[in-house]
């Protein structure tokens, strides 16, 4: 029975490469320009650039500088590291405790703050090994599950938000909005339908949305691209552009605690792609995504950037288009490091209106969101699941609402923590699970009579 098992294994392994042999050049290119697309990396440099008050051209070099952080960390990831597709984009959890860090003791101890961390989450990964069993003890099915619902959830907020306060008026913005959004509806209906003849549409249903909404939004005079004229064609990337690393105690703690939340943020993302794709996290999938992100990390350390997790929002461009194989994300890496030394292409996609970039990022919050779900259906709904399942959603949202006022008032180390809701959903989830007791019933049943683990190597 198990030869007949390893034999069908490597049959649908088999299969599967096929697959990725099978998308051309062409394609690969096409929907790893969707991917880099749908990211909207360029908000957290944005945003970092404001907390430590840059000026207008360090805040473009930083952006420029994440770009190229972010194609290598994902060449590294979907190439050699964990091969899966996998895509790296800057971190919201760490931008407040940077802003912190750099605003007190310098950029340079920022950057210096970033590199310890990410070199441990690489050694756990490889050579240690260690990783995976972490995972396998702390990170079963239900806690991903759940920190994929999360990540959904409390996403879904801040694209919202952004669309009521876009420039424009209310009416304006609730319309370009809702086309957009609608337009990338139709097209994942109609992708799914019609298999043949407009089959094209689904792969193509991120770009078509983005580009009517951006039409639409210029006929409301939101479409702004004076800055793609003024922007120079090439730059090259500068190593520690921004200072020399300064390694001080309290900043390299803090940010290694921050570490192992983006971690768990990342490790939902893993699981969303392995949903989406059908591929199994086994022991070196798992330690290999370790050793990728502290090395991404690494990498991206060295031109200042944020640490980089994996984007669950590209998970949901592979639910949508249903292109699974790793080429269009490594091509999305190789793109992301050219736009990084072509400024005036970085701009193109920085005028996009943030209102159109927000309504499709909403209804990939949804997409994210069902796909957990879709994992923890397999889980009994006992009382204690439930409340594995329910309470961290309730944090998430405690966090994503909380009133800035609040916020301002609790001490840093605190603030560093409750920024995020993907972060607080993610601990009271892998807390949850460790604290309540498991019973029999509260574990999904093999036919055989086992408990269902992850698959290993």
């Amino acid at each position: 029975m198990s030869t007949t098992r390893n034999i069908d294994s490597e049959l649908k392994s088999e299969e599967q490469n096929s697959k990725q042999e099978n998308v051309s050049v062409g394609k690969s290119i096409f929907v790893g320009l969707q991917h880099v697309l749908a990211m909207d990396l360029f908000i957290p440099p944005i945003i970092l650039a404001g907390l430590l008050s840059f000026s207008v051209a360090d805040s473009a070099l930083l952006i420029q500088m994440t770009f190229i952080a972010c194609g290598i960390a994902t060449l590294i990831q979907a190439g050699f590291a964990m091969k899966l597709p996998v895509m790296q984009g800057p971190s919201f959890v760490p931008l407040s405790a940077l802003a912190a860090i750099g605003t007190t003791s310098g950029v340079g101890a920022m950057i210096g703050s970033l590199i310890p961390g990410a070199l441990l989450i690489a050694l756990l990964g490889r050579p240690l090994k260690v990783f995976s069993k972490v995972v396998k003890k702390f990170i079963p099915p239900i806690v991903a599950g759940t920190v994929i619902v999360v990540v959904g959830i409390s996403l879904m907020p801040s694209a919202i938000n952004s669309i009521y306060t876009a420039s424009g008026s209310y009416n304006v913005n609730m319309l370009i909005a809702f086309v957009t959004a609608g337009v990338l509806i139709v097209c994942m209906y109609i992708g799914e339908k019609v298999k043949n003849r407009f089959k094209f549409v689904k792969v193509a249903s991120v770009i078509l949305a983005l580009g009517t909404g951006t039409i639409v939004a210029s006929f409301f005079g939101l479409v702004d691209f004076s800055s793609v004229q003024d922007a120079s064609w090439f730059a090259l990337p500068s190593l520690f552009a921004f200072g020399t690393p300064t390694f001080e105690l309290d900043a390299i703690l803090i940010m290694l605690a921050i570490y192992f939340i983006i971690v768990i943020e990342t490790t939902g993302t893993w699981f969303t792609v392995g949903e989406v794709t059908g591929e199994k996290l086994d022991e070196k999938r798992l330690n290999g995504g370790a050793f990728g992100e502290g090395l991404g990390c690494f990498a991206g350390s060295f031109f200042g950037g944020t640490p980089v997790t994996g984007y669950s929002s590209n998970a949901g461009i592979i639910a949508i288009t249903g292109v699974k194989s790793r080429k269009p994300i490594i091509a999305g890496g190789l793109i992301l490091v050219l736009l990084g030394m072509m400024p005036k292409f970085m701009n193109v996609i920085a005028s996009i209106p943030a209102v159109v970039i927000n309504g499709v990022f909403a209804i990939l919050c949804v997409v994210i969101m069902m796909n957990g779900f879709k994992v923890i259906k397999n889980e009994p709904f006992t009382e204690r699941n439930m409340i594995v399942i329910g309470v961290p959603i309730m944090l998430a949202l405690f966090a994503v609402m909380i009133p800035a006022e609040i916020m301002n008032s609790l001490p840093n180390i605190v603030t560093y923590f409750v920024s995020s809701g993907t972060a607080v959903g993610a601990i009271g989830a892998l807390l949850l699970n460790v604290v309540l007791p498991e019973k029999s019933e509260d574990s999904k049943v093999a036919p055989n009579g086992g408990e269902i683990h992850y698959a290993t190597r």
